[in-house]
């Protein structure tokens, strides 16, 4: 038994050295569905990512190694995702989102996306997604996962250890709960959004690579820990990604745990993740500079979930998460970009979703961000400022979506899936205000955002 498991454990070292040394030399066999032998109904809710079933949670866990197809096409690792869109606000903006669009009413090809993705070994899988972004016409490396993994026997109970290597926190997290794959799982990159954000929302997705080590224990008990640096200048440049709030002085820890229930067709977990960076400002384009201090950022949060597959007929979904975020922001009040130097900010996500025969669905959604009074940091301007210097923020979201295909017995299976979507958001509090909450005269529900979309899979 000792020996089996060095094996195994020398054969994770030795398939992680080759994904990070030489990652051109892995040989990934396969796109998922092509690869599983599944319709893509059985890993995701609605027959659609990224919303993740129970198969779906251990299928990555397990470090996208699991097989089950036939044929030639379970060597092709490529797939391509588009997703189109229109965008219409309540009132036009002040000014447009980006170049060669108009203040409202907008037609787009959001992203065109390629992704190599599959088995690399018995012990090793992921995937690196490119994405074009038809809005402001750039290219960047986007979401990136790489794993590797072993089970091993304790106590007649499965123990599986993985190393994972990600591009942002919650990028290798499993659960929909969290910010990387959390609701709404698309939105629009042309209507005004709030300004404030916690750190773990997102700041350091793309920007940073992570590495963390996790164990799963009797497909109930999740337990990850790892650090994450954000990319150096040329990095940055290269792989077409921006800083954030700056770029991480010192590695910055992170901490997951969650437990699982899974019974007769449902599943259901509790978890939480803690998230610490002590971060540059940033001066420039690409540049940082920590010599006026360092801004500290520290998450503290819980999620959590529901759901109901049955036999597929009907399928229920429940998701949530709360962040408090403690902030000690003596960089930018050294500068004078802060009032103060100690704040908080707390935001908490909520979706509810029903899909009838895995085709027919529809979610509704609760997100509310608030936090201190900082009049420098939340400074009044036209549409993105704040009048009273608050953060706070509140809106509800509300979509309808339909999926034709992605079923066992679905047309082109697995080469073709498509959404199409319809998606109202309504902002009742809107960066600390409902009425005149720039300063500027525009109000919450002003951006009230209607989203149309198209979103293909090949």
């Amino acid at each position: 038994m000792i020996r089996k498991c060095s094996v195994q454990l020398g054969a994770m070292i030795l398939a992680a050295a080759v994904m990070i040394i030489f990652p051109q030399h892995a040989r990934a066999v396969s796109a998922f569905a092509q690869q599983t032998g599944q319709p893509c109904s059985a890993c995701h809710v609605g027959a659609y990512g990224p919303q993740l079933t129970a198969f779906g949670r251990a299928f990555k866990l397990g470090g996208y190694t699991q097989t089950g197809g036939d044929g030639w096409q379970t060597h092709f690792p490529v797939s391509l995702m588009l997703l189109g869109s229109y965008t219409n606000t309540d009132k036009g903006q002040v000014a447009p989102a980006s170049d060669h669009y108009g203040a409202n009413g907008n037609f787009a090809m959001d992203q065109i996306s390629a992704f190599l993705a599959g088995r690399i070994t018995d012990y090793a899988g992921g995937f690196v997604q490119g994405t074009f972004n038809g809005v402001d016409s750039t290219f960047k490396l986007d979401n990136t996962d790489l794993r590797v993994t072993s089970p091993f026997t304790v106590n007649n109970t499965e123990l599986r250890l993985g190393l994972d290597v990600n591009n942002g926190p919650t990028v290798q997290d499993p659960y929909n709960s969290t910010y990387a794959w959390g609701y709404p799982f698309v939105a629009s990159a042309l209507a005004p959004t709030p300004t404030a954000q916690p750190l773990l929302a997102g700041a350091l997705i793309g920007n940073s690579i992570g590495a963390t080590v996790y164990a799963w224990y009797d497909r109930s008990l999740y337990l990850e820990a790892g650090l994450y640096n954000t990319f150096g200048p040329s990095l940055l440049s290269l792989t077409g990604n921006a800083y954030g709030p700056g770029s991480t002085a010192s590695p910055a820890p992170y901490v997951r745990a969650a437990y699982e229930w899974n019974w007769n067709g449902q599943s259901a977990h509790v978890g939480g993740i803690f998230l610490h960076a002590d971060i540059n400002p940033v001066t420039g384009s690409f540049s940082s500079d920590g010599s006026q201090g360092l801004n500290r950022y520290t998450d503290y949060a819980v999620d959590g979930g529901y759901q109901f597959i049955g036999d597929g007929t009907h399928v229920v979904s429940v998701l949530g998460i709360f962040d408090h975020e403690e902030q000690n922001l003596a960089g930018l009040f050294n500068t004078g970009a802060s009032s103060q130097s100690g704040n908080s900010l707390n935001q908490l996500r909520a979706n509810i979703s029903y899909y009838y025969l895995q085709t027919y669905g529809v979610t509704v959604s609760w997100q509310k961000t608030w936090g201190s009074v900082n009049p420098l940091l939340y400074a009044p301007a036209p549409q993105s400022g704040s009048a009273n210097g608050k953060p706070d923020s509140n809106a509800f979201i509300f979509e309808a979506d339909y999926v034709p295909f992605g079923k066992a017995d679905s047309w082109a299976r697995p080469w073709v899936n498509l959404k199409l979507g319809v998606q109202y958001t309504i902002y009742t509090q809107f960066n600390g205000g409902t009425k005149n909450y720039d300063g500027f005269g525009r109000n919450a529900s002003d951006n009230n955002t209607l989203y149309l979309f198209a979103w293909f899979m090949f």
